[in-house]
């Protein structure tokens, strides 16, 4: 699958889930706490090549995910995902470090989930800041960040671990 985004800052996540829910947006998901760790090899091969292995842990389910280094793109993160839920955390874990992998990077940040359309929109608190992350096709994501006065000098591009760093935040 391929996944195409981008974040934008904000001050305010109360008032833009407003004025989404009056544009049609529904809530798929109240704010909830995302765990997310990183998994790598020790010479950071992962890293290296812009790719990464996640663990998330969203209430008791667990998820894998895979991500491939971005593609050119001027305005939209575009990488390759793949994901799938996990039914035990701890087995996978053991997997994960029998093949040479460690948790590499650990964060984590409150978030909501709205869906308009097929395009999902997710309000994130983190401690680089509050983001909204517009995901699905291009035109869409474009179309609605327009529609909320939000410019594309504005679109960001990189990752929340990026950002975390940017900010000083240790993880």
């Amino acid at each position: 699958m391929i996944e195409t985004e981008i974040k934008v800052r904000v001050d305010d996540l109360a008032a833009l889930r407003i004025r989404l829910l009056a544009m049609g947006a529904v809530v798929a998901k109240e704010r909830h706490l995302e765990e997310n760790a990183l998994y790598d090899f020790r010479d950071r091969r992962l890293a290296g090549r812009s790719e990464a292995l996640r663990v998330r842990r969203v209430g008791r389910k667990v998820f894998l995910t895979f991500k491939g280094a971005p593609q050119k793109s001027r305005r939209f993160k575009i990488r390759t995902e793949y994901e799938t839920e996990v039914g035990n955390a701890r087995n996978l874990v053991r997997i994960l470090q029998s093949l040479g992998l460690a948790e590499a990077v650990h964060y984590e940040k409150h978030r909501t989930v709205l869906r308009k359309g097929s395009l999902t929109i997710c309000l994130d608190e983190t401690k680089a800041g509050m983001f909204v992350e517009f995901e699905g096709e291009r035109e869409k994501i474009a179309r609605m960040a327009r529609a909320l006065d939000m410019p594309n000098k504005d679109w960001i591009q990189k990752s929340y671990l990026t950002l975390l760093r940017e900010a000083g935040v240790s993880v």
